[in-house]
């Protein structure tokens, strides 16, 4: 399985920009897709954006399309996730997660690895 640590996550005005990181560890973390969700308090863990196994395709929310852009560079083991635009809605911990398998997926059920959360927090 795959290990994986989040960071870049904190306090920022809406209209401002986080990147978030994802550090992995493992030796199938290039050739699993990866994804990145989120959740508030009292809800269910909501899919924000996923990438193939090689980049080659990526998929988004609709709440942030536009905004949002997931990388990832394999000779580094690390996952993105570049936040721009920021709204208060996007208040949430954000969560990496790696795939069951190499292509693109929206459901948590399909990701079997999970960091422990980032925080982001976007004030008004």
């Amino acid at each position: 399985q795959v290990q994986l640590v989040e960071s870049g996550g904190g306090l920022v005005q809406a209209g401002g920009s986080l990147r978030l990181s994802c550090a992995a560890s493992g030796r199938t973390f290039s050739s699993k897709a990866m994804g990145w969700f989120r959740q508030v308090p009292g809800k269910e863990r909501d899919f924000v954006a996923t990438i193939t196994w090689n980049g080659g395709s990526t998929d988004y929310a609709d709440s942030v399309k536009g905004r949002f852009t997931i990388s990832r560079d394999n000779a580094k083991n690390m996952v993105y996730l570049q936040m721009n635009s920021l709204k208060p809605e996007d208040t949430a911990v954000y969560y990496c997660a790696a795939g069951r398998y190499s292509g693109i997926s929206t459901k948590p059920y399909d990701y079997n690895s999970w960091g422990q959360g980032t925080q982001v927090t976007v004030s008004s």
